[in-house]
């Protein structure tokens, strides 16, 4: 038996849950997640005791595997549409930038040390913020004002899929640390070439 899988998911007041047979629909506060649940595996809801439990309909290799994950998507979803989720990402380097475009507000415009600004539009669901935050640099002095990206909504997925596409569009390079980076992320450094004696 899954050790995830067998534990039952408790959802708090104010998070309604509706099961119609594979089909597992999450309302809160934050929006709506729905999830088409696996053929393999059997979702039932107890709303006297407000928990979610998720049983295998046999016991191969796949319904042992989607057991523990089906379990987990809906415990994310509970979690999402109840408080949601965030990551942050810091933009550090020599005229390296970020800020929300004017005329759209869901456009992060990203300038990166290249001539072009590139542009990275955050999905339906998902909110940005730029702001400022302290943030130390390793192997630099005391702490920094950098540019902070805030990616924020109920769903997991989407969120983190839209914090790797900014970090994709320039990770933190190792010599000088310069990128996209999220927020204590650990860069590991190199040591740059020296003169020879």
């Amino acid at each position: 038996m899954s050790r995830i899988g067998k534990q039952p998911v408790d959802y708090p007041a104010g998070v309604e849950v509706k099961v119609n047979g594979q089909k597992v629909e999450v309302k809160g506060a934050k929006g709506t997640l729905s999830l088409d649940a696996h053929s393999h595996v059997l979702v039932s809801l107890d709303a006297a005791g407000r928990k979610v439990n998720v049983t295998r309909k046999g016991d191969d290799r796949l319904s042992r595997s989607v057991h523990g994950l089906t379990r987990t998507l809906i415990a994310n979803m509970i979690e999402g549409v109840h408080k949601g989720f965030e990551r942050r990402l810091v933009v550090y380097g020599l005229g390296y930038k970020a800020e929300l475009d004017k005329k759209d507000k869901r456009n992060v415009l990203l300038k990166l040390g290249f001539a072009n600004i590139k542009s990275v539009r955050a999905p339906d669901g998902v909110t940005v913020e730029v702001g400022e935050t302290g943030y130390k640099i390793e192997g630099g002095g005391g702490e920094e004002k950098l540019a902070c990206i805030t990616v924020r909504g109920a769903d997991k997925q989407q969120v983190g899929q839209y914090a790797a596409e900014l970090r994709a569009a320039q990770p933190a390079e190792p010599y000088q640390g310069k990128g996209v980076r999220y927020f204590g992320e650990n860069v590991r450094r190199k040591e740059g070439k020296t003169k020879g004696a």
